[in-house]
């Protein structure tokens, strides 16, 4: 039986109201207000191909050095939301923004469905920040406390004063590469000193993804099961507030033993590679035959289905993060911008599986951007209709889903009730019996 005590629901309530007090009581008693951060600690950036940048310290002191894979991101605005967004789980994240703070950070205040106002996760995602430069001083109605005071609340280390224009054309350059921050020190370490580790090697979808089921806004119409894969706050908002009633479920949860407790299925976005997820991509391939409802992923979601409908995938040069992608509807050649975050793609070349058709390309790289089911109602998409921050371009992608989600609903109460009337007239009906 799938349900969800009184006891447990009331349990997870008051844990989300404890968090939210205590990340704003302890917000509340470090933060000294707009105050200038004092940047005199020395720290410096290594990266595993040779290269060093010195700057100045802003956040956490580390030792030994903070390492992960070294990524960047064009965003313009919403570093609380990047930073705090599961698919950074594991990467040192680089703004190309060259001014990264001057509005603060907010409260961790929650909405009305239990979910962060002003972050995708309750705490720092990424392992690191590099920015060209920090703002001393914040100024913002809706911050409490400065980005430096974030990051050493958190135990994150932070890096200003790096050339992060010539960052960006190493690292588009050469590609995917570690890194490491080392904050103190006189001079930076030597790059055989440094351990470099490679967060990709690991199942980071294990390490961001629930544990046990939650639910939200259980009074909806339709129920939803989503795959926690590392979902932003965002993805569960725009789902609870179009009214369905959401069942957050573990990576590794076998929802095709409860298919018949919900009407439609969505896999989220997360961190690293989807080939460490070979249990869902499995349940995922046996839904495609027996769960007959709709079924929509978002970026990792996109992979996973990808994977699970036969194709590859395959580590990009250098990812593709940020929130001005082009990314073009190959159904009706419509060009939309889109907020991505991923390092990892879906290899279609052009060719499909039976059954499957492209459904958007990157306009920039040609990369693939989504996949469409040729007649059942399967989909996934590359990147974050959501936005947070970013363009609003695909919300419409959240109608779509929930519209055919709800059509589904009625065409299978409809055909149950004739059904069960048939069923009753059959019943009621004199049965002769031969002489």
């Amino acid at each position: 039986m799938f349900s969800f005590s009184q006891k447990s629901l009331k349990a997870t309530s008051a844990l989300r109201r404890s968090l939210a007090t205590v990340s704003n009581a302890t917000i509340k008693a470090t933060s000294n207000g707009s105050a200038p951060a004092r940047l005199t600690e020395p720290a410096y950036l290594s990266l595993k191909t040779g290269q060093t940048f010195t700057g100045q310290s802003f956040g956490a002191t580390q030792a030994p050095a903070t390492s992960g894979e070294t990524v960047f991101t064009t965003s313009l605005v919403g570093y609380p939301e990047s930073m705090t967004d599961p698919s950074y789980h594991g990467q040192i994240l680089v703004f190309t923004q060259p001014l990264v703070g001057n509005y603060g950070v907010p409260a961790f205040d929650r909405d009305q469905f239990g979910l962060l106002r002003n972050f995708e996760s309750d705490k720092i995602q990424c392992k690191a920040i590099v920015v060209s430069d920090y703002a001393t001083r914040y100024s913002h109605w809706n911050a409490v406390e400065s980005l430096g005071e974030w990051c050493t609340r958190s135990g994150i280390p932070a890096i200003s004063g790096v050339d992060t224009r010539a960052l960006v054309h190493l690292l588009r350059d050469q590609g995917s590469t570690l890194g490491a921050l080392t904050v103190g020190g006189s001079k930076a370490p030597a790059t055989e000193e440094v351990e470099f580790v490679d967060p990709n090697t690991d199942n980071l979808v294990a390490k961001v993804s629930v544990t046990e089921p939650q639910q939200f806004n259980p009074g909806g119409d339709v129920k939803i099961a989503v795959v926690d894969c590392g979902i932003k706050q965002n993805i569960l908002r725009c789902l609870v507030a179009r009214g369905a009633a959401v069942t957050l479920l573990p990576w590794n949860y076998n929802f095709n033993a409860v298919a018949d407790h919900f009407d439609g299925l969505f896999i989220s976005n997360g961190p690293g590679s989807p080939t460490k997820c070979t249990p869902l991509i499995q349940n995922v391939r046996q839904a495609y035959q027996t769960f007959n409802k709709p079924i929509f992923g978002i970026c990792m979601g996109n992979q996973i289905m990808g994977m699970a409908a036969g194709l590859d995938v395959y580590k990009m040069r250098y990812g593709n993060r940020g929130h001005n992608q082009p990314a073009v509807n190959l159904t009706n050649g419509q060009c939309v911008i889109t907020s991505q975050n991923h390092g990892f793609a879906l290899k279609d070349d052009g060719a499909m599986p039976s059954g499957w058709q492209r459904y958007f390309v990157n306009a920039n790289d040609g990369s693939n951007e989504g996949i469409r089911h040729s007649f059942l109602p399967f989909s996934s998409v590359q990147f974050h209709p959501e936005a947070k921050g970013g363009p609003q371009d695909t919300q419409y992608l959240f109608d779509s889903f929930l519209t055919q989600v709800r059509e589904a609903k009625i065409q299978r109460t409809t055909q149950e009730t004739a059904f069960h009337k048939n069923l009753e007239t059959a019943t009621a009906e004199p049965v002769s019996v031969a002489a």
